[in-house]
């Protein structure tokens, strides 16, 4: 018989260890959509950014890896049709243009309803991201559409106003056709005779060459990307406002299947997400301004004078905003006060009291 010892037991048992194979990764799949295509910003760095800050994360646990497909550029769907795809598992996960879907995501407006406060994304998208997750409103209207929030980004600066003719002052865009996309149309209600036209970032360029439109209202980065300057060379920087527009969301039926560990990854590097983004649009505005001019275009400011008087024409869509959330049973004058109250804090004070009626 053998006499086993001590240590012969521990080496066998050593050895059987050392023998059997290691743990496979669980691979799981993720079907990305936006219909913007890959040139946008915000899609670049889901691509650049989120993806492989995801699979870094995972791999340092090494129990589970994401096969990622990418689909962009209206290959699955249109960059109105992101909220419908994702609630109907045409995409796991997908980022949602917002203010295309006022009356399906109202709470989303909260930037959007309280112009000339803050120029600044970063601020912003903070700010946005801590109301979502400190009032239910936002996470309510996006699993009535089957899907989990995770985060709110600004992926913009602050609005601007391009024109195809020289524009100075906001007298100057007085019977004007004005583009813009969702809530900032309101912003035209105190301007005398200018007409509001709904677009979308893609179409604004022939909306303009068309002369459908005189001018758009977009952010500097979009106006390099989309080469702006060659058909509204005029700049009237207004500084309306970073404005939140693209929320990740996530589709509630997939969201369910996925192990506990991989919900806490996408949670945390969306939300890294929302400040990698806007940090860059923050990084990239004056130099995507400097681009423009190199382009040929030519930018006026707009006196702090003429953005209060403007700011006061408006109605007050704050106002509105919060007690469209009211009605519903939402803490919509809550929730205006604390987001503004949020960027009082950060140090920004808007031309206008939005919580007075």
């Amino acid at each position: 018989m053998k006499n086993w010892t001590k240590g012969s037991l521990l080496g066998a048992a050593l050895a059987t260890v050392m023998a059997m194979p290691a743990a496979a990764e669980e691979t799981i799949n993720a079907v990305v959509i936006d219909g913007y295509p890959d040139r946008a910003l915000w899609v670049k760095e889901f691509t650049n950014f989120f993806i492989p800050e995801v699979d870094k994360r995972l791999a340092e646990a090494g129990n589970f890896k994401m096969s990622w497909q990418e689909n962009y550029g209206g290959s699955i769907v249109k960059p109105k049709g992101v909220l419908e795809g994702i609630q109907l598992g045409l995409g796991d996960i997908g980022i949602v243009t917002t203010i295309f879907h006022s009356s399906k995501l109202p709470s989303q407006g909260i930037s959007g309803s309280t112009p000339f406060v803050s120029a600044d994304a970063r601020a912003v998208a903070k700010a946005v991201d801590e109301i979502a997750r400190e009032f239910p409103a936002m996470q309510n209207e996006f699993a009535a559409q089957n899907q989990v929030y995770l985060a709110t980004g600004v992926v913009l600066d602050t609005y601007q106003v391009f024109c195809s003719k020289p524009v100075e002052s906001v007298a100057d865009l007085e019977g004007r056709k004005i583009a813009g996309a969702g809530l900032n149309l309101r912003y035209l209600e105190g301007i005398k005779d200018a007409a509001g036209v709904r677009g979308g970032l893609t179409d604004f360029y022939n909306m303009v060459q068309t002369g459908l439109v005189d001018c758009v209202m977009i952010w500097p980065e979009a106006s390099k990307t989309f080469k702006i300057a060659e058909v509204a060379p005029y700049m009237l920087k207004a500084d309306l406002g970073a404005v939140n527009s693209k929320t990740i969301t996530v589709n509630a039926d997939y969201w369910a299947g996925l192990p506990a560990e991989v919900k806490d990854v996408l949670k945390a590097v969306a939300i890294d997400y929302r400040d990698h983004v806007a940090g860059i649009a923050m990084d990239r505005a004056d130099a995507s301004r400097d681009a423009y001019v190199e382009a040929g275009g030519t930018i006026v400011e707009l006196s702090d004078e003429d953005r209060a008087a403007w700011a006061a024409a408006m109605p007050n869509v704050a106002q509105e905003w919060a007690a469209t959330l009211n009605e519903k049973g939402e803490q919509g004058t809550e929730m205006l006060a604390a987001y503004l109250g949020k960027l009082n804090d950060a140090g920004f004070t808007g031309m206008r009291d939005w919580t007075a009626e």
